[in-house]
C-alpha cells in the first residue's frame, strides 16, 4: 500500500517500516562544516538524521528543526519534538560553535557570554533535554570540542576555556549516565578547514589597543592553521566512529599529529608547552 507522508512524499508500507527501524541521531549544527559532513556520513551508514540549527541543512534526507542555541527555549523544544517523533532515538551530536579573537582586557562581556552560551551552555541544555529520551534504551552523546582545550589559542582565551569545560562536562556526565547505558565522547579536532575560520569575530586594531599587532598575528596564524589542517570530512569520520563504536573513549583526538601532541603535553613541563604554543601563534 502506498501513502503520502507529512512532507508530501509517497511511502510504501515497507519504506515506513524501514524508517521506523533506522536509528535516529540528532545533530545540533548540521547546516555546514563538520556537522554537515557528519550528517552525510551517518546517512550513508543507514541512520536517520535530524538537524537543529538556525539555518537548515540542505541534505534532502535530513529533517530540520529551527532553533537558536544561545537564547530562549527553542533548542529544548526542537529536541523534544525531534525525539518524540521517532521510535528509535539513538544519539545526539553537538556541533554548534563560536570563536573570537580579542584580548581579555578589552573583550566585550556580551561577546564572551554569547560564546559560552553557544559552546558550553548550549551543550549542557542539549544534554539535559535528550537524556530523558535516551534513558529508555541507552545511546550516544558526542560533543565536538577542540585541541584548543589542551593547547590554549592565543587571544581566543574564551574559546579554549569553553572547550576545556566541554571536555570536563563529558567526563562528569559519563559518570552519571553510565548506569543508563548512555555513552559520552568529546571529539577534539585540531585546525580544520571549514567556513568557521571566516565567521570568527576578530576585534579591530582600535578595539585591541596596544595588543593590536599581537592579535593580528595570532588570528592570522590560527586561520592558516585551520585552512591548512584537516578537512571537515576527516573530522566527521571520527565523530561517526564515536557514535558507532561499541565503547567510545571519553576523549577522542582527531589525526595522528594531534594524538602525538596530546601525548607530548603529558610529558612536557607546562612552561615548555606554553613556549611552543607561543611560537605557534607568533607571540
Amino acid at each position: 500500500m502506498e501513502r503520502t507522508d507529512k512532507n508530501g512524499k509517497k511511502q510504501t508500507d515497507a519504506q515506513e517500516r524501514l524508517e521506523k527501524l533506522r536509528r535516529t541521531v540528532i545533530i545540533v549544527g548540521a547546516s555546514s562544516g563538520i556537522g554537515y559532513e557528519t550528517a552525510l556520513r551517518l546517512l550513508g551508514r543507514g541512520f536517520s538524521v535530524v538537524n537543529i540549527s538556525r539555518t537548515p541543512c540542505t541534505l534532502a534526507q535530513v529533517k530540520n528543526y529551527g532553533a537558536d542555541v544561545s537564547s530562549g527555549d527553542s533548542l529544548e523544544k526542537a529536541i523534544a519534538s525531534a525525539a518524540s517523533s521517532t521510535e528509535n532515538l539513538y544519539g545526539l551530536i553537538y556541533c554548534a560553535g563560536f570563536s573570537m579573537a580579542a584580548p581579555i582586557e578589552h573583550a566585550d562581556e556580551r561577546d564572551y557570554r554569547y560564546l559560552f552560551e553557544v559552546n558550553y551552555f548550549g551543550a549542557v541544555r542539549a544534554i539535559k533535554s535528550i537524556v530523558p529520551y535516551l534513558k529508555k534504551r541507552g545511546g550516544r552523546i558526542v560533543l565536538v570540542s577542540s585541541m584548543g582545550s589542551l593547547f590554549p589559542v592565543a587571544f581566543d582565551s574564551f574559546y579554549s576555556s569553553s572547550k576545556a569545560a566541554v571536555d570536563m562536562l563529558v567526563k562528569s556526565a559519563a559518570l552519571e549516565l553510565e548506569p543508563y547505558k548512555i555513552s559520552l565522547c568529546s571529539v577534539q579536532p585540531g585546525g580544520t578547514s571549514t567556513g568557521f575560520t571566516f565567521k570568527r569575530k576578530v576585534y579591530g586594531d582600535a578595539e585591541n589597543g596596544e595588543y593590536a599587532a599581537k592579535v593580528k598575528r595570532a588570528a592570522a596564524a590560527l586561520a592558516d592553521m585551520e585552512q591548512s589542517g584537516m578537512s571537515a570530512g576527516e573530522v566527521a569520520k571520527q565523530v561517526v566512529e564515536a557514535v558507532c563504536k561499541k565503547d567510545p573513549p571519553l576523549l577522542m583526538r582527531c589525526g595522528g599529529k594531534n594524538k602525538f601532541f596530546a601525548a607530548a603535553k603529558r610529558i612536557l613541563p607546562d612552561k615548555a608547552a606554553q613556549y611552543i604554543n607561543k611560537r605557534a601563534y607568533k607571540q
